[in-house]
């Protein structure tokens, strides 16, 4: 981590602590600089239209941006990018004729992600992967994904991909590998496999499964383990607790009318998150009945963004949030605890909470995030079944994985074995447990001693390094295999392209394990079905090959889905308590009340774990609550923060245990005081040109008894500055803040509140000649009630757009070129501030402050009411982007975009024009969709259709927050909901009529409860 000394400018928290205190009305703000006006943030408004860029001349800077550019971007050849699979794959819906150039076709297939897939539809221009959407008939997507799904794409081509086998760190094939493979094979055979070791990631996968029980059935004394950094080993334990065997827990969020998440993110950190985002917002849209919206109730311990949506947020220690369970249970009658001392002045909220609980039975909701510990897991279940929610709101399921064991246990068994020399080959198929293992295990020490050791995975990684074999894995975009997702439905997942870099699938290494080296994993996948077939579970098809076609076009397989079983609850008297012993989840119950510091352990909300580290879209996306860029921090509470004098970029050494890390600090709103948080995925050694060298790795501090929090941290400065990159406060609105938010009973005393916020002026005040738009008139509205701030819809934008990766120091001036951002708003003090999110696209405006200014008319009107670029008239003058009251318009400084390599065409949408430098660019309401739709329409002789078109930003995201159409049709959509008494437009006294319009924000408290 690379030091910078310069010094930042202090703020002082007390004195904004007692301002906010003091404030008369809603006052929201983005960041701790802009609340304080310091000179810094002044300073970067007064730059946020530069100079233009000099030229790169600089050979170092000049090679950093080409090693930025190919690693984002760039390919490994032509040729390797159009050859098709020879096995027969099928495009959603209907099978083409031919390839069609400038057509697309869709494929359905899934995303495995920590071993529950996500459904997809994958756009593909000649054999060409290019774009990922939802799949609508998909359980787990809903036609909906999520930003990894949307970025995976990208890695498809990432030329840092591992792209041969390698021995001992040189260039070998395959042939040699098997040849190898087949002699440490020979020697177990003789004792069984008593010295064979698989290791894999979470599977669900029914093939993969009945391949490894193959091989464990071939060398019955080989074992079988599982590890992932962010497992849920925790939640299986919890169910064993509570009923004596693992089940699948899955919740019904749109029939609950009350809900508490005790820790649990399940807007965006459960299997199946974007289903439970779609049911959980479809309770928060009001319309003429907001007697119908949820309630939600969040206790935390660290910020995240279903915390945001909560209606009473308590902000808690992660390990004073199994005090809370318990006394939650404690008023539902289920223990008989004392309730704890820091909990005495929640106490009236806790009350609250329960008697809302009780009063809806049977439509309530308790949700425990994976990082608790498996007694309040337990408690949860209990406190369901009390509440009389089971069956209702939630239900409980035969486990999706097809081997449920505690990951860490696993993990640490193979350890001890490698350690004790009874292992003497390993087979690691994904995965970089050399990187991702906690600290205390030593794996790769332990790995040292195991004779013959294969990895296989993406890239070439920490793990490969140290395995004596190295197999390029392929994408899941370039070959066959099946996965279930959260509710145990099973999709085929099935390869758009060849593998770019001639990679082995994890079937067929196993196949090889089992003495069939040659077999395809597409005949390994349909030998797995055929077999199901055979056993008559599915009558309704004529033959194995028309239900091979179905389950392809659909993207999922009819009847897979796992029915509700049911359990018996056993709970002992007083409950279930975590263990006490120091460095545990206990360890940190017990010193809840005392002033010890807790370390909590998160995946990167971008990165995840550390796999996506290479994927500049990922890289350069700003996080959702910090938004931090190209980095990781050590999050802290402001009340922390001042007390040990602490800012922003503060370099600080974080111990725990006897072991260090050095992090920058970042002081982050309403996080719980007397802890820290890290995100994992950062500091890596071999990612790839990008994720190399990368922030800091929190793995170094992560135990094995403790992977999620744990108290006896220890935080002191070094004296030394890192720089942080956030975006929070670019594009100031000077402000001019723009979110509008009431409570339901304030809208029903006033349900024009959101309205009367702003000033609309009449039609006739304008200088501009009137227009009347005939026929369509294209519009956007953006319900801020069902908008999460997931950043899929940013994401989904410029897979779409050929949005450019411009790097940490351009995005460090403000040169970002995202065409859609989701701003952050706080609202309140700085210990536990409301939160908000808005989604700024370009606002189309009628009245339009940039056509006016622009010398050349490269940014005009069009008769649809759309405000278009002309790319080639544009000659970057930047007067439109300094009129444009939104600041949506993105500025080529440099040349961004890779125009000289042939390769790096592949990944790119032909149907949208890649910009040059001294261009300026901006959100077109993805005008190549909107022409693609009227072709159509057009050649059927027919008007377009409501919601025919769908934006990239709308057909991604899961809550359906955005809705476009046209404004003309009173029947659309758009229209009905601009007509709805909380539309309202931002700006509008600027006359500038935007097309682009906003739903306000309503929350419903409980009445009983003040704001905490």
């Amino acid at each position: 981590m690379t030091e910078n000394r310069k010094d930042a400018e202090s703020i002082d928290l007390a004195a904004l602590r007692a301002r906010l205190a003091e404030a008369r009305g809603p006052e929201y703000w983005r960041s701790l600089e802009e609340l304080a006006d310091t000179e810094e943030f002044q300073a970067f408004l007064r730059a946020e239209f530069p100079h233009p860029a000099p030229e790169l001349t600089d050979a170092v800077s000049r090679r950093h941006f080409l090693k930025l550019m190919g690693a984002s971007l760039a390919l490994a050849g032509v040729t390797a990018c159009t050859r098709q699979p020879t096995e027969h794959i099928v495009p959603y819906v209907r099978a083409p004729e031919e390839i069609i150039p400038g057509k697309p076709l869709f494929f359905a297939t899934a995303m495995p992600m920590a071993g529950a897939a996500i459904g997809v539809l994958v756009e593909s221009h000649m054999g060409r992967p290019t774009k990922v959407e939802g799949n609508p008939d998909h359980p787990a997507s809903l036609g909906a994904t999520d930003v990894f799904a949307q970025a995976s794409v990208l890695t498809l081509y990432d030329p840092d991909r591992s792209q041969v086998v390698t021995h001992l760190g040189s260039v070998s094939t395959w042939d040699e590998f098997l040849q190898a493979l087949g002699t440490a094979l020979e020697g177990q055979r003789v004792v069984k496999g008593a010295g064979l070791r698989l290791l894999t990631e979470t599977v669900t996968s029914p093939t993969l499964a009945r391949q490894i029980e193959a091989i464990l059935d071939l060398f019955p004394e080989a074992k079988w383990h599982q590890y992932e950094p962010i497992h849920r080993d925790h939640v299986k334990a919890g169910a064993r607790l509570a009923f004596g065997e693992v089940v699948e827990t899955r919740y019904q969020f749109d029939r609950a009318d009350v809900i508490l998440s005790l820790d649990g993110d399940f807007l965006t950190r459960l299997p199946g998150s974007v289903a439970y985002a779609r049911q959980f917002t479809s309770r928060r849209r009001t319309g003429s009945a907001p007697e119908t919206m949820n309630r939600l109730y969040v206790v935390e311990s660290v910020p995240t963004l279903t915390g945001s949506m909560a209606d009473h947020r308590l902000a808690l220690r992660a390990g004073q949030i199994e005090a809370l369970a318990r006394a939650v249970a404690r008023e539902l009658g289920l223990v008989e605890d004392e309730l704890a001392e820091f909990l005495i002045p929640h106490k009236a909220w806790i009350e609250a909470l329960a008697r809302d609980l009780k009063r809806h039975r049977g439509a309530s909701l308790i949700v425990a995030g994976d990082e608790q510990p498996p007694a309040v897991h337990a408690l949860v279940h209990a406190m369901n079944h009390a509440l009389g929610n089971v069956g209702k709101t939630v239900v409980y399921t035969e486990p999706i994985e097809a081997r449920p064991i505690e990951q860490m246990e696993s993990l640490k068994e193979l350890v001890a074995d490698m350690d004790a020399g009874r292992v003497d080959a390993l087979i690691i198929l994904g995965g970089n447990p050399v990187y991702t293992a906690p600290a205390d295990l030593n794996f790769a020490e332990r790995l040292s001693k195991v004779k013959f050791r294969v990895h296989l995975g993406l890239y070439n990684d920490e793990t490969a390094e140290l395995c004596h074999w190295h197999i390029p894995e392929t994408h899941y975009l370039e070959s066959w295999s099946d996965v279930r997702a959260y509710d145990g439905t099973v999709s085929i997942v099935q390869p758009l392209i060849a593998p770019l870099y001639g990679g082995k699938s994890a079937h067929e290494l196993l196949s090889a394990l089992l003495g069939k080296p040659g077999r395809s994993s597409y005949a390994i996948v349909r030998e797995t079905w055929r077999a199901e077939y055979e056993r008559g579970r599915w009558p309704q098809y004529k033959n194995f090959e028309h239900f091979w076609q179905i389950a392809l076009n659909r993207g999922a397989i009819e009847g897979t889905t796992l029915t509700p079983k049911s359990v018996s609850l056993k709970m002992p008297p007083g409950g279930w308590t975590s263990p006490s012993e120091p460095g545990t989840a206990g360890g940190a119950r017990q010193a809840g009340t005392q002033r010890t510091l807790e370390i909590n352990f998160r995946p990167d909300p971008t990165i995840w774990d550390g796999r996506f580290a290479n994927n500049g879209w990922l890289q350069e996306l700003p996080k959702p609550l910090t938004k931090l860029t190209w980095d990781n921090a050590a999050l802290v509470s402001p009340a922390l923060a001042e007390r040990l004098d602490l800012k922003n970029g503060d370099l600080v050494r974080l111990e725990y245990r006897d072991r260090l890390v050095r992090a920058p600090i970042w002081v982050l709103p309403g996080h719980p005081d007397d802890s820290v948080t890290v995100h994992l995925g950062y500091g890596r050694r071999r990612a790839g040109r990008l994720g190399t060298g990368i922030g800091f790795n929190a793995y170094v501090l992560r135990s094995s008894e403790a992977s999620w929090f744990a108290p006896g941290v220890t935080i002191s400065k070094t004296g030394d500055r890192y720089e942080l990159v956030s975006t929070q406060h670019h594009h100031s609105m000077e402000g001019r803040h723009l979110v509008r938010v009431g409570t339901v009973e304030e809208y029903r005393k006033n349900p024009r509140f959101a309205q009367e916020m702003g000033e609309n002026p009449a039609p006739d005040m304008t200088l501009y000649p009137g227009y009347t738009y005939q026929g369509y008139a294209w519009g956007m509205v953006i319900d801020l009630n069902a908008c999460i701030g997931c950043n899929a819809c940013v994401i989904a934008c410029q897979a779409e757009n050929n949005i450019p990766v411009v790097g940490k120091k351009e995005v460090g001036v403000g040169r970002e070129m995202h065409w859609i951002r989701v701003d952050r708003y706080y609202r309140g003090g700085l210990d536990n501030p409301e939160t908000y999110h808005q989604p700024v696209p370009c606002m189309h405006c009628e009245n339009a402050p940039c056509e006016v200014v622009c010398p050349v008319g490269a940014t005009v009107h069009d008769k649809e009411g759309l405000n278009v670029m002309v790319y080639n008239r544009c000659v970057g003058t930047r007067y439109c982007s300094n009129n444009c009251p939104y600041k949506v318009r993105r500025f080529n400084f440099k040349l961004y975009a890779d125009w000289t390599t042939e390769s790096f065409k592949a990944q790119r949408n032909p149907d949208v024009t890649v910009r040059s430098r001294g261009v300026m660019e901006k959100c077109t309401y993805c005008l190549q969709r909107i022409n693609t739709v009227r072709i159509e329409a057009e050649k059927q002789d027919r008007p377009i259709r409501d919601g025919e078109i769908l934006t990239a930003c709308q057909q991604v995201c899961p809550t359906e927050a955005i809705v476009f159409g046209n404004i003309n049709d009173p029947d659309s959509r758009v229209a009905r909901l601009k007509a709805e008494q909380l539309n309202y437009g931002i700006l509008t006294e600027l006359n500038t009529r935007p097309r682009t319009t906003y739903l306000a924000k309503l929350r419903n408290p409980n009445p009983e409860i003040e704001h905490e």
